[in-house]
Parts: structure tokens; C-alpha cells; sequence
């Protein structure tokens, strides 16, 4: 469905994409996650064609996008939300989306229909005789996935579709992809892991520019099953704390941040007691120790840091 081969986008001197490769197929939602300028809004727009690759190759259900004469069947096959979704606040739901099915190019006597299908699948039909400007955050959101479903595309690419939500409407813009995941290919960018692991069934990690891992949820959070995660606060962070520290057997890495002191250990060792003599017996005044299992957000942060 989506095959992407050593893309390359460069502003000037700064790559913002280096060497991203990836494939995706059909009916698979998958999720781009990366920190702030890691790249995700980059790579979307080059699918969208909203940008033009560096170098590179995509292709798209079979059609290269980089073909001029394949570029418009291939936008005909996405349907796309932007971060900042551009919406006519002085329409009604109902007139804009006539107003971007018009642009979509659906027939006249077909029009109707798709926005009385994008309404139902979206949960906007009470409100599509309302102004979008009196529209609350979440429900602008689901005005801008039922545009970018009305022509009833095969893909779909949602950039940042909860950002800026409350917590519960960001569970039902969740529920919402659920659905539509369940009979379009749907790529989805996001820095907040949670949306992520709760809507997609395979997740892309980009830092710098970079894939840095590409899995399943589960098979990314297994990687760090086997190892756990003991957070230290001191009053004072003394010199021979840290040396002592990475002596200690089953200590894998220990990491500083003010008097706050990260160890990641392995898993069949509880080093709680064996930590917590060398902060006493250092006089550094032991303020929190806490222990748990890594997971998918140090998974995260470990790729990203």
C-alpha cells in the first residue's frame, strides 16, 4: 500500500529526514511518534504532496508519487488532516463539507450521500446545521476527519488529531480511529505515546530525522521487559555516590538529573536495600526510592533522549 525508500528531506543545511525507509499495508494504522521536531509532520506532508522529497522514492497503491502523471490519482486515494485543521468557521458542518466534497470532485447527485455517511461515521449529524465557529475543540476535530473521509479514501493521514483536547475528547477522537481503522489504512503522528499504543497496531519511533524502531507495541514494550527502573532523590548528591552505584552487581546504567539519580537494573535483582546503604552510608539524606518495570514510555525515552 505504502512503500518508502531512502527519503531525504533537507531545509538548507538541516536534514530533517535522513534515510527514512518503511513499508505499510493495507488496513494497518500505524503510529508516527517522535518528540517535537523529530521529523513526523515533515514525512506526512511529503505523502500528502504538500512537500517535494529531497531524494527518495514512495510509492503509493503501486503509483509513484514522485510521477506527475499519477500524482492526482494518488491524491484521490488520501484523505488528510493537518495539525492545525483550516476550517471556515462562518459555515455550517453541512456546508463545508459540501464545500470540500465540491473540491474533491464527488458528483453532484452523489454529494448528499457522502456527507450523510461522513456525519453518521463521525457522530456530527446534530450538530451539521451548526456554525463551526460555536463548535467545541473536539467536535472542530471531528469536522476535520469527516473532510478528509468524505470522498471516501482508501488512506488516511492524521497529523496531531488530539492536540489541544480534553480528556474525554480525546477519548472519543480515539474511538473515532478506532473505527475508521477498521476499514481504511490510517497513519497517525503523535508525540503523546498513550494516543499511539491505544489506537495503532504498529508504531514508527523518529528522532532527528531517523527511525529508530519500528514494531508492534507489545514486541517494542518486551524489549525492556527484562529490566527494571529504581528512581532516586537525595538532599545531596555526594561524589562517591555514582561510583559506587555502577559497582553494585545487577546495575546496568545509572543516569544523573540534579539530585535526582535513574538506575536501570536487571530485573531478577531487587537492589532497593543495596541502593538505599550507599545513599545512608554516604550521609546524602534519602528523600524517594522507587521501583517498577520498564515499559513502552522508557522504551520511548531510552530511543529519544
Amino acid at each position: 500500500m505504502i512503500k518508502v525508500e531512502s527519503l531525504i528531506k533537507k531545509y538548507g543545511d538541516f536534514t530533517a529526514l535522513d534515510n527514512v525507509s518503511f513499508e505499510m499495508q493495507e488496513g494497518e494504522v500505524i503510529g508516527v511518534l517522535g518528540p517535537n521536531g523529530a521529523g513526523k509532520t515533515t514525512l506526512l506532508r511529503i505523502l500528502v504532496m504538500f512537500f517535494e522529497p529531497t531524494s527518495g522514492k514512495i510509492e503509493i497503491d503501486n503509483l509513484d508519487l514522485s510521477n506527475s502523471l499519477h500524482q492526482q490519482e494518488i491524491k484521490s486515494k488520501i484523505g488528510y488532516l493537518p495539525e492545525n485543521a483550516p476550517l471556515y468557521e462562518d459555515m455550517t458542518v453541512w456546508e463545508y463539507l459540501k464545500f470540500t466534497g465540491k473540491m474533491q470532485g464527488i458528483k453532484k447527485n452523489d454529494l448528499n450521500e457522502k456527507i450523510f455517511n461522513v456525519l453518521k461515521k463521525c457522530g456530527l449529524e446534530d450538530k451539521q446545521n451548526t456554525e463551526i465557529a460555536i463548535l467545541s475543540k473536539g467536535y472542530r476535530q471531528r469536522v476535520g476527519i469527516a473532510q478528509a473521509l468524505i470522498h471516501n479514501p482508501k488512506i488516511v493521514i492524521l497529523d496531531e488529531p488530539t492536540t489541544g483536547l480534553d480528556p474525554n475528547q480525546r477519548i472519543e477522537i480515539r474511538d473515532l480511529i478506532k473505527k475508521i481503522g477498521k476499514s481504511k489504512t490510517v497513519i497517525l503522528s503523535s508525540h503523546v505515546l498513550s494516543e499511539v499504543q491505544a489506537t495503532c497496531s504498529r508504531i514508527l519511533i523518529i528522532n532527528k530525522g531517523k527511525i529508530v524502531a519500528d514494531d508492534t507495541p507489545e514486541k517494542l514494550e518486551n524489549k525492556n521487559k527484562s529490566q527494571s527502573l529504581i528512581n532516586v532523590e537525595v538532599d545531596e548528591l555526594r561524589t562517591n555516590i555514582i561510583p559506587r552505584l555502577k559497582l553494585v552487581e545487577g546495575v546496568r546504567e545509572v543516569e544523573i538529573s540534579g539530585n535526582r539519580i535513574k538506575i536501570t537494573t536487571s530485573l531478577e535483582f531487587d537492589l532497593r536495600k543495596d541502593i538505599a546503604k550507599i545513599i545512608i552510608e554516604e550521609n546524602s539524606g534519602l528523600l524517594e526510592l522507587t521501583r517498577k518495570q520498564a515499559n513502552l514510555e522508557d522504551v520511548f525515552i531510552e530511543l529519544t533522549k
